[in-house]
């Protein structure tokens, strides 16, 4: 019952770690290093603490394999834990024919600051309208882009740091 308990433990913290480090790691890369080294600190203290439990009891197969399922159950928790936190900002990048479809209106009404620009496309004249938002408003943007029926292509990019230009207003 005892190497259960153990198992379990080891488990359950490798998942905390390893989540932890996948956090940390997109922290680092949004230009957040403060609190990215603050969440290091706890992620390789409890990473240390595991190893040396599994290490001390290599003789014991199920700590073993509490390790390994807990690291690659943390690659998941982590990345959906990413998911729902949304951080930081992306730029969308909308290809559009003709910006008379309402795509550019619908997307200001909305509260998304839109910049245009004209180029020219292998069909002739084409615009690409810039817009940076918060990752959470990405799939909303994208909603609203599907119905316009503008034929549109659309790219994400990840924004590391901006400054100036149209956000939307913080909700309280």
């Amino acid at each position: 019952m005892e190497l259960i308990v153990q198992a379990l433990i080891i488990f359950f913290a490798r998942i905390v770690d390893v989540s932890m480090g996948t956090i940390r790691m997109i922290l680092l890369v949004k230009g957040q290093r403060k609190i990215a080294a603050l969440i290091g600190f706890f992620e390789v203290m409890i990473y240390l603490i595991v190893l040396g439990k599994v290490v001390g009891n290599i003789n014991r197969p199920l700590l073993i394999i509490a390790y390994g399922l807990g690291y690659a159950s943390g690659n998941f928790v982590g990345s959906k834990l990413e998911e729902k936190l949304s951080i930081g900002r992306l730029l969308v990048q909308i290809i559009v024919k003709e910006i008379s479809c309402g795509i550019v209106e619908a997307l200001r009404e909305a509260g998304f600051g839109v910049t245009i620009f004209e180029g020219e496309g292998m069909d002739g004249n084409s615009y690409m309208l810039n817009v940076i938002t918060e990752r959470k408003k990405v799939s909303q943007l994208k909603e609203i882009v599907n119905k316009q029926h503008c034929g549109a292509f659309v790219t994400t990019m990840d924004v590391r740091s901006s400054l100036g230009g149209y956000f939307q207003p913080k909700k309280m």
